[in-house]
């Protein structure tokens, strides 16, 4: 569906993730400086921001769905695999931290906001965006299999910077207070919901899409 409601869907998603992302670095590592001590300055602990797996999806799903509001988007491969990224990785950052991080969090201020905007607002805006506007037909097992590329490339250039600088941006990743046999297991468990959750989003873009076509020669 590529209709002006569609576009002011995909535009107003855009607008939000880019509002969350930007609020994100210019509030980062203002609360909690000791959770930031690898970092020697606030610029760069401003800058680190960007290297959370929350703002990596919110990025992402800005992008995309900015490129769906302009009409500037192909169906070339590498858009299908970033909008198919973008939707899964958003989901994957909302079960996360709804399910093993909101407990440890206790933001206040623009941070509470920010995170309000990062966690909940912006999946839920992309979603519905994705089940209800599309488009469809841009994902196939071809395109679930490279979307892992991303998130694993993400893992492995987070678990290598951070034994090099001593720094984690989740507390379960950190080997220093887990073990390295306890995080590993942990990420190969958030991998693995990941693959079922993409399996998930491709039955659902094919099953909507046939729903789009009866509906088209109906």
């Amino acid at each position: 569906m590529d209709g002006p409601i569609a576009r002011t869907w995909h535009g107003l998603t855009a607008a939000v993730a880019l509002v969350a992302v930007a609020l994100g670095i210019a509030q980062g590592g203002v609360q909690a400086p000791a959770y930031y001590a690898a970092f020697a300055s606030q610029a760069a602990r401003d800058a680190n921001v960007l290297a959370f797996f929350t703002i990596q999806s919110n990025l992402i799903v800005a992008v995309t769905a900015l490129l769906l509001a302009l009409r500037l988007h192909r169906s070339a491969l590498l858009f299908r695999v970033f909008r198919f990224d973008g939707v899964a990785m958003i989901v994957l950052t909302a079960l996360v931290y709804h399910t093993m991080l909101a407990g440890l969090a206790h933001p206040h201020g623009w941070n509470a906001v920010d995170n309000l905007l990062l966690h909940t607002v912006v999946p839920a805006l992309a979603v519905v965006g994705w089940l209800v506007f599309g488009p469809r037909g841009l994902v196939s097992w071809r395109v679930v299999w490279l979307s892992l590329v991303y998130p694993i490339l993400w893992l492995v250039v987070t678990l290598l910077r951070g034994a090099a600088i001593g720094w984690y941006p989740y507390p379960f990743m950190d080997p220093r207070e887990h073990g390295y046999a306890i995080v590993s297991l942990t990420l190969v468990g958030i991998v693995a919901v990941f693959i079922a959750l993409a399996a998930l989003l491709l039955a659902i873009d094919r099953g909507l899409g046939r729903l789009v076509r009866r509906g088209a020669s109906g």
